[in-house]
């Protein structure tokens, strides 16, 4: 078949799957925003995911080739493709209730470009159902073409780990599925085709659905329990990374670490299944009950940094406290839903004064999200009283912590990576 394939969301998750695609395909990414249109057409990927040379590689000036990756925020220059990829984000509102606007929004896009034969797939995180249920309809009011008649779906969740040069797109297999059997075997050769590490076809796409939330959500009670075991460990005094280590000898004790939970999948997927479970009459106890404990990790370490300060005599009011990183996990730039921001937050209702130092972050967005300074350069002539590892980026391990910090300051490591420290999570 002669694919011509546009990626709608040039994200974190876009553009990796748009570099990749277009290796091999006409490739068109549609992306609203024109900044990051601007500095990917002048080989600039500001997430990191694409290497600039990397992206320079597949970059071409116009659509009409056989193969390259194309961008634009031109809704009439993805008109000819066949099939269309959405890759927008899938938040959650200040009630942590699932917000599927980025996702209509997407749908409509489509919608007034779509054709007969044409197929849609979804990446995005959703519950079980979403697809078919939520974005399909907007698809067909926008197109005026009838779903699996006029035009098909599929669904294939992306797997991407921001900041893991390892585990690239193409490295990880992909779970795909389709509206009707037929489809599903089409779009899971299109992903077979460039994913190395092969594909499983889902008999449905609310099965796609379903594994994809279920993954992080797993995840997100595993780090609870281990959040809770470091509460519990501090209170009788044990070191909880050394319990782990031991307990770790077992050849199926899984290893997870306390730490706390952001960025745009963990923090967020779990709420997404427990939307539609309450949909229908089921409240997720468990599900739940983890994200409130992941969710409360940040008011924690404030009150143990705290503690700690107070035991070694520092003047808790007006202290200088150096808070080492901002993103929501290390070695990315990536601030969406960082619980870093908890932590600070909360050390503020102490009358503290809190810097923030991250060489990762953008200055110009921590401030936009979250109104905070943020510097990508650490001085030496303020002294702190405190120190908190938030984030373990590598260049935080070789950082002459002494150099910058008061004779009696405390060093609080959230990571557990740090040889010397007066107390971690």
């Amino acid at each position: 078949m002669n694919y011509k394939i546009a990626i709608i969301g040039l994200g974190y998750v876009g553009l990796p799957l748009a570099r990749l695609f277009a290796t091999k395909y006409n490739t068109v990414g549609f992306d609203i925003n024109e900044a990051r249109i601007s500095e990917l057409k002048a080989g600039v990927d500001s997430t990191l995911e694409v290497g600039n040379e990397e992206l320079k590689e597949v970059l071409v000036d116009n659509s009409n080739g056989e193969k390259g990756l194309y961008v634009t925020n031109v809704l009439d220059e993805i008109r000819d493709c066949n099939y269309f990829i959405v890759t927008v984000p899938t938040p959650v509102d200040k009630n942590n209730r699932p917000d599927l606007t980025p996702l209509y929004k997407a749908s409509e896009t489509v919608g007034k470009v779509l054709k007969k034969g044409d197929i849609i797939i979804y990446e995005s995180t959703v519950y079980p159902g979403a697809t078919e249920e939520d974005c399909i309809p907007v698809v067909e009011k926008t197109s005026g073409l009838k779903f699996n008649v006029d035009f098909f779906a599929g669904y294939s969740p992306e797997r991407i780990n921001p900041g893991d040069k390892e585990h690239t797109v193409e490295k990880i297999l992909k779970v795909t599925s389709g509206s009707t059997p037929e489809i599903g075997k089409k779009v899971d050769e299109l992903y077979k085709s460039v994913i190395t590490a092969g594909t499983h076809l889902a008999p449905t796409i609310k099965v796609a659905e379903a594994a994809k939330v279920i993954e992080n959500s797993q995840r997100d009670i595993n780090i609870a329990f281990v959040n809770e075991l470091a509460k519990i460990f501090n209170l009788l005094e044990i070191d909880t990374h050394a319990v782990l280590e031991a307990a770790g000898t077992k050849w199926n004790f899984l290893p997870f670490k306390p730490g706390l939970v952001g960025g745009h999948c963990i923090g967020v997927d779990p709420y997404y299944l427990a939307q539609k479970a309450q949909e229908h009459g089921y409240h997720p106890e468990i599900i739940l009950a983890g994200r409130r404990l992941n969710d409360s990790m940040g008011e924690y370490v404030a009150s143990q940094v705290i503690k700690c300060m107070i035991k070694k005599g520092i003047n808790v009011k007006g202290a200088e406290i150096l808070m080492l990183g901002i993103t929501f996990k290390e070695n990315c730039p990536d601030v969406r839903n960082t619980k870093i921001i908890d932590v600070i937050a909360a050390l503020k209702e102490y009358a503290v004064k809190v810097t923030v130092y991250d060489p990762w972050a953008s200055p110009e967005e921590v401030f936009h999200e979250y109104g905070l300074v943020c510097t990508k350069k650490l001085g030496d002539r303020k002294k702190y009283d405190a120190a908190i590892l938030g984030v373990s980026h590598n260049e935080f391990l070789t950082l002459d912590l002494k150099s910058v910090l008061q004779e009696n300051a405390i060093i609080y490591d959230v990571k557990g990576i740090l040889e010397k420290c007066d107390d971690r999570l």
